[in-house]
């Protein structure tokens, strides 16, 4: 798919998915939910990435998994980016994501997405088949009026190398597209399996089971 028709699918989503994005989040830190992206099909992405409220059960696709996002194969196509998903996976890293346009190119790491790389329990040894889901800056404070730590520092040393439970919004990560490798298989330069995501991650569980 093209950019201009990824841009085109993404529109379309956003006006149809329950973004609910009105309220005192839209604006963070003086950074609006498009952050500060010049291009505006990466503007409609960071709209995406900046959702800050929890999906209601009817938005579950209870058909994705961790299995089936980690599936080889081009697939933008996939799932849907108005959809929210449940997964169960090992955390094989937690750390803190760039100053990206999402954040306005925000370089305090507090505020900045925290990056967690979930793998099959079976696959833990392997980071290139891994799906990234994200805690944002937004759902880290509405956590944090909740009495929770979202902290990169906290969750990395809290759910790293254990097993979670992990709800939240999918999205397709197209500015990943050279990086994953269902969508640039064989790339020396890949770091995940998919450009697929869990961002925003709007709920943390640790499971209480052995791998």
């Amino acid at each position: 798919m093209r950019k201009g028709l990824i841009f085109i699918a993404l529109v379309a989503v956003l006006s149809s998915c329950n973004n609910k994005s009105a309220g005192d989040m839209d604006t963070y830190r003086n950074c609006p939910p498009e952050g500060d992206a010049k291009r505006e099909d990466v503007r409609v992405l960071n709209t995406f990435k900046n959702r800050y409220t929890f999906p209601d059960s009817a938005d579950f696709d209870r058909s994705v998994t961790l299995q089936t996002m980690l599936a080889p194969g081009e697939d933008r196509n996939r799932f849907s980016a108005n959809k929210a998903v449940e997964l169960t996976g090992f955390v094989y890293d937690v750390k803190v994501g760039g100053d990206e346009t999402c954040n306005c190119h925000e370089r305090n790491p507090e505020f900045r997405d925290t990056h967690i790389e979930i793998v099959l329990p079976t696959d833990n040894g392997n980071e290139k088949q891994c799906v990234i889901v994200e805690v944002t800056p937004r759902m880290r404070e509405i956590m944090s009026k909740k009495g929770v730590d979202w902290s990169t520092d906290n969750l990395r040393n809290t759910i790293k190398g254990h097993l979670v439970h992990i709800k939240g919004w999918l999205l397709f990560d197209t500015e990943h597209l050279t990086q994953a490798e269902n969508t640039d298989p064989d790339n020396p330069k890949d770091w995940r399996a998919t450009c697929w995501e869990v961002h925003p991650v709007t709920s943390i569980e640790l499971v209480d089971k052995p791998l």
